[in-house]
């Protein structure tokens, strides 16, 4: 121990008198280990660590396994089941001690105006049960609390809604808030460091699941078996595994299946959903969308954040080898005297652990810095990520490998190199050290090799999602993403009778297209990136077979219109199409393809599916309009029907009115709250730009085109400092031999062209090296590319061109002031 902290203090004085080595290196470093630890950390954030729970590993979820097809109402996150499937789940199963359903529902805080929403969870009674929570003040909701045909009674906050909404103030246990025009009293607050099971996600009220009928008196979804809306959470009984427990689900599916088929379903529908395999799975670590959102990506921008530091290893590496050169003969001499080749080995080795070792430390807090603004980078306004960025043992062991492997990395070959001649060959008079000749040299090449190799690989990378961006926001949509702006109006809680609303909604559109300054405005139950989607299956007119699942919307006339795209045949809706007259249909170019197998639509008749008892109209289609985009950018065109809104069988107090404008955002926003507020002002409004939803559906892919482009533009710059490096270091290796060469007659080009083989010759053995790497490597960025191939040749192409003339720059400099030398000069160097 005293022998290394002296080989400690003695690298600190050597670093300390090369502070420029020194902060280059430790920059380095920091830059290589903190980007790596920072997309560690929010790997470890939302793949590995476990929720702040009672014994999280005793937690397990049902769910349907492998769900490929699914037809009926979608709504939050987590989707996963029906109420009636959770009630037969919870009454066939033995595995779970406990076992709690939950959803996820925006509440509105406001009584008219523009909306403030709170995210909201439903929850059943054994919810914070099987948590194992108990509350920071007051009590949590029970299962007493969450009976069939219970009143709007009680809510739990959680305690940052609390500190955010009313200041921490106790006395709010017994107070009332209003959530979607409906009071409730809180009844507890949750504790401080509890933001629900879904990671990446807060929560800031949980509702009990019985006060869904008061909540959305229109489509309770309670007794619904093809509304889509929950999720389970159970605590295993002692001596329970989830392999068991999956076991005693698949035992009772069939069972479950039976008794909850919806009956809107055909004869297709109901084997495809009689075909479902319910399993237990952990939810040790929660459930997150997030994770299957970004778990590939993160990964991915692991393996690239790796590359990097390698190359800054490469790079530091060489540059150790310079220091190890300089100090040659002293090592010799004292190895003469008596050192032995491991203690030379260990004190070389010292300034690469303090180097590494000041790397990871300024890498940690840069860490903290970076996972921070990455979380942030990928937030929206209304989806805000949170994530639990602090330090755990994962994170702490991460780093300190990292800071071990790059001692070993950039520390070791050049110890191991200088120390390995003998003293004796190097004490020869006159002698230069051969360690110092073709051997070293020899190393530093494979080095720069290396690098190059590398750097092809991520500048491909780097390429290719700039590229697949690129396509994804040229790509043409299907219709006008400027200049529209969606209002939500939502009039429940204002009591208009079933019967008026067609009239009332009429109404508000006609006010809002009078507007100074709206050039169209359109009514619609749901418009692209909105976030709720519903689809059906459908049957053809003279067929008794299943034409399969198409996707559906209401539409008021003129919608097309007014968000750009464009009618290919047939007409719009209109005023004609009433509660009374012939059902209609206008359907995109995917329905025609695939349902009708390109036959001309117009004319045509068809039915949905609905439930025994409800009319099956035929609706005939008067229209066809381009494919457009609807859920999410990288999607293939869905087969669309549009139904005009006057025709809808249930008639909904709420829906978006889209309105195309070129007023500034804010004048129409200031003129739709006026001119709806004048309608009524209890009316709920709240608004969304249809660029801005495009543009928060791409984030993801923006992350991986900025960082890989950092990281692509990073390591392209360290292989020319390495290339150039090594040059240099041969030039004044052949400076000698130049001299002889020019004094006996070559030419100054002659000289140039020497140097440029040589970095030719390094530059293309890397690049033919990095170019078979990183075909190999982009075939794991597949799933992330839009409108690309991962074997690109143009994107391949380019980046060795890239590379190419980056490496040219770097080692022409070399070379000129080799060419430069004066011959006299160069034969007295030695």
């Amino acid at each position: 121990m005293t022998n290394l902290l002296r080989d400690l203090r003695h690298a600190f004085r050597l670093l300390r008198l090369s502070p420029g080595f020194t902060i280059v290196a430790v920059l380095t470093l920091a830059l290589g280990i903190g980007a790596n630890t920072a997309i560690f950390q929010l790997i470890d954030s939302i793949r590995l660590r476990t929720i702040p729970v009672k014994d999280p590993q005793e937690l397990g979820t049902v769910r349907i396994a492998d769900r490929q097809w699914g037809s009926g109402d979608f709504s939050g996150q987590y989707s996963q089941l029906t109420f009636p499937m959770w009630e037969q789940i919870q009454k066939r199963q033995e595995s779970f001690s406990a076992m709690a359903a939950w959803g996820e529902q925006s509440f509105n805080l406001a009584n008219g105006g523009e909306v403030h929403f709170a995210k909201g969870i439903w929850i059943s009674g054994d919810f914070f049960r099987v948590l194992g929570m108990q509350p920071f003040l007051g009590r949590l909701l029970s299962d007493a609390d969450d009976r069939p045909g219970c009143p709007a009674s009680g809510v739990d906050i959680s305690y940052a809604f609390w500190q955010r909404n009313f200041g921490g103030d106790p006395s709010v246990i017994g107070k009332r808030i209003s959530l979607d025009g409906n009071s409730f009293e809180v009844l507890g607050i949750t504790p401080p460091g509890f933001n629900g099971i879904s990671v990446g996600n807060t929560f800031d009220v949980a509702v009990p699941t019985c006060v869904e009928p008061i909540l959305n008196p229109r489509d309770n979804r309670l007794p619904e078996r093809a509304s889509w809306w929950l999720a389970t959470i159970g605590r295993l009984k002692p001596g329970w595994t989830i392999q068991r427990a999956n076991a005693q689900m698949n035992a009772v599916t069939p069972q479950i299946l039976q008794e909850t088929v919806p009956p809107r379903y055909d004869a297709e529908g109901a084997k495809h959903y009689l075909e479902y395999k319910l399993g237990a799975f952990s939810a040790a670590t929660g459930f997150s969308e997030l994770r299957e959102d970004s778990e590939t990506s993160l990964w991915l921008l692991l393996g690239i954040s790796g590359l990097v530091l390698l190359i800054a290893c490469a790079n530091l590496a060489n540059l150790m080898l310079a220091r190890a050169g300089a100090r040659e003969r002293q090592i010799t001499i004292r190895r003469a005297l008596g050192a032995t080749r491991w203690r030379m080995i260990r004190e070389l080795l010292s300034e690469s652990f303090l180097l590494a070792a000041a790397g990871a430390i300024c890498g940690t807090f840069l860490a903290f810095a970076v996972s921070r603004l990455l979380v942030a980078f990928i937030s929206t306004s209304d989806n805000q990520i949170f994530l639990d960025l602090g330090m755990d043992w994962r994170v702490l062991a991460f780093t300190t490998g990292l800071a071990v492997l790059t001692t070993v990395s950039f520390g070791l070959a050049p110890a191991i190199r200088t120390t390995r001649a003998e003293p004796a060959t190097l004490l020869q008079s006159g002698s230069r050290g051969s360690t110092g000749g073709k051997e070293r040299f020899s190393l530093r090449r494979i080095l720069v090799v290396s690098q190059v190799a590398l750097s092809v690989v991520l500048l491909m990378g780097a390429l290719l999602f700039v590229r697949s961006l690129r396509n994804l926001t040229t790509l043409n949509a299907g219709f006008q993403q400027s200049g529209i702006l969606v209002a939500s109006v939502d009039f429940e809680h204002l009591k208009i009778p079933e019967e008026r609303s067609t009239e009332y909604k009429r109404d508000l559109v006609k006010r809002v297209q009078a507007i100074p300054g709206v050039e169209s405005a359109a009514d619609a139950r749901m418009v692209p990136f909105g976030g709720n989607s519903s689809n059906q299956n459908i049957i053809l007119e003279g067929s008794d077979q299943d034409a399969g699942v198409v996707w559906r919307n209401s539409l008021g006339p003129g919608y097309f219109k007014t968000i750009g795209t464009p009618l290919l045949a047939g007409r719009d809706f209109n005023e004609q199409d009433t509660a009374t007259s012939v059902k209609v249909a206008i359907v995109n170019e995917t329905f025609v393809k695939k349902m009708l197998k390109g036959a001309d639509p117009l004319g045509k008749r068809f039915r949905q599916h609905e439930a025994p008892g409800e009319a099956r109209p035929l609706y005939e289609i008067v229209g066809v309009v381009k494919d457009s985009k609807f859920q999410d950018m990288h999607e293939e065109f869905l087969a669309f029907m549009y139904f005009p809104a006057t025709q809808e069988n249930k008639l909904r107090p709420y829906d978006q009115i889209v309105v195309r404008s070129s007023l500034p955002l804010t004048s129409l926003i200031a003129a739709l709250k006026e001119t709806i507020g004048n309608v009524n002002p209890g009316i709920d409004l709240d608004f969304k730009v249809m660029k801005t939803s495009i543009h928060e559906s791409l984030l993801q892919d923006q992350l991986m085109a900025t960082l890989s482009g950092f990281f692509g533009f990073l390591a392209a710059l360290l292989a020319a400092i390495g290339l150039y490096g090594v040059i240099s270091y041969m030039v004044v290796q052949r400076t000698k031999e130049i001299g002889i060469r020019m004094a006996i007659g070559a030419e100054r080009v002659d000289v140039l062209k020497l140097i440029l083989n040589e970095a030719t010759m390094l530059t293309a053995t890397g690049l033919v090296i990095g170019a078979g790497l990183a075909l190999g490597a982009a075939q794991a960025a597949k799933s992330l590319l839009y409108g690309l191939k991962p074997r690109d040749p143009i994107t391949l192409v380019l980046a060795v061109v890239v590379l190419s003339a980056v490496a040219a720059f770097a080692s022409f400099w070399p070379a000129y002031r080799a060419s430069k030398l004066d011959p006299l000069i160069a034969l007295r160097y030695e």
